[in-house]
C-alpha cells in the first residue's frame, strides 16, 4: 500500500472512531488487497457522515419538540386555571372520523375509527356538545359524572368527586329503597325540638295514623314550608321525614 493511501486509511479511522479490532482487522487486509479496502474505507466514511447528519437532524427535531411540549404544557397550565365551570356529562356519542389523508385520498378502513365526542350541561344550565373531549380519557367519564370545564372553551379539564354543588342539577330524586334507603333520623338534629314536634304531628302523624284522623274528621295540612338561612337543617329535616315515612325524597335546587 503506497504511503499516502496508509496516511488517508489511518486518518479515516481517526475521524470516524473506529474500533480497534475493526481497524487492525482493515489493516490486514489492506495488506493484501488495498483497493479493495481503500473502497471500504470511504465507504464507512460517506456512511458514517450520513448517519452523523441523520443525529444532527434527530437532535434539531428533539429540541423542537422539547419546546413543543414546554408551550403546549404552558397552555394546558393557563387553561386549567381556577374557576372552573362545573357541569355534568348528559351523554357520549361516537363519531366516525370522516377527515381524509394529506394526498385527499379517502382513509383505509382501519383509518376510520371511531372517535368519542361528549354533550354536557353546565351549572349555567346551557347544554354544550363537544366534539373534543378533553384533558379526560372517554373511557374515565359516564353520563351523570361531575366534571370541570374551561369557562370559555368548555373543554373538559377534571373529573370532580361524586359529591357535587346542588346548583349543578335541577332535580334529584333518592328512592329511599334497598341499598339506597335514607339513613337521615331525627336524633342527627339539634335545638330544634319544636319546630320538629310541628313537623312530626304536621306530616310523619297523618303518614303513619291516617284512619285516625278520618275518624275525628281532621284534615291534615297539605304539607309545610321550612324557611330559614343556609345551614339551619331544613334540608335534613326534610330528609328525615322521609325516611320516617319511607317516602320519596324529591330534591329540587334552583
Amino acid at each position: 500500500m503506497a504511503a499516502d493511501e496508509e496516511n488517508e486509511l489511518l486518518e479515516m479511522f481517526e475521524d470516524n472512531n473506529v474500533d480497534d479490532e475493526i481497524e487492525e482487522d482493515i489493516k490486514e487486509k489492506a495488506a493484501v488487497n488495498p483497493s479493495e479496502v481503500m473502497g471500504l474505507a470511504r465507504a464507512l466514511k460517506n456512511e458514517t457522515g450520513m448517519l452523523r447528519a441523520f443525529t444532527t437532524r434527530l437532535q434539531d427535531e428533539h429540541e423542537k419538540k422539547k419546546k413543543l411540549i414546554k408551550e403546549n404544557r404552558e397552555k394546558v397550565k393557563l387553561n386549567k386555571q381556577l374557576p372552573f365551570l362545573v357541569g355534568n356529562v348528559v351523554e357520549l356519542l361516537d363519531l366516525e372520523n370522516e377527515e381524509e389523508n394529506e394526498d385527499g385520498s379517502a382513509k383505509d378502513v382501519e383509518d376510520s375509527r371511531m372517535t368519542k365526542s361528549v354533550v354536557i350541561k353546565t351549572s349555567t344550565r346551557q347544554t354544550i356538545f363537544l366534539p373534543v373531549i378533553g384533558l379526560v380519557p372517554a373511557e374515565e367519564l359516564m353520563p351523570g359524572d361531575l366534571v370541570g370545564t374551561n369557562k370559555d372553551s368548555y373543554l373538559i379539564l377534571e373529573k370532580l368527586p361524586s359529591e357535587y354543588d346542588s346548583r349543578v342539577k335541577a332535580m334529584e330524586v333518592e328512592m329511599n329503597e334497598g341499598d339506597n334507603k335514607l339513613k337521615d333520623n331525627f336524633g342527627m338534629i339539634g335545638g330544634l325540638e319544636k319546630q320538629l314536634g310541628e313537623l312530626k304531628e304536621a306530616i310523619i302523624e297523618p303518614l303513619r295514623n291516617k284512619h285516625l284522623f278520618d275518624s275525628i274528621g281532621i284534615k291534615p295540612p297539605k304539607g309545610v314550608l321550612l324557611h330559614g338561612p343556609p345551614g339551619t337543617g331544613k334540608t335534613l329535616m326534610a330528609r328525615a321525614c322521609a325516611a320516617a315515612t319511607d317516602c320519596i325524597f324529591l330534591k329540587l335546587a334552583g
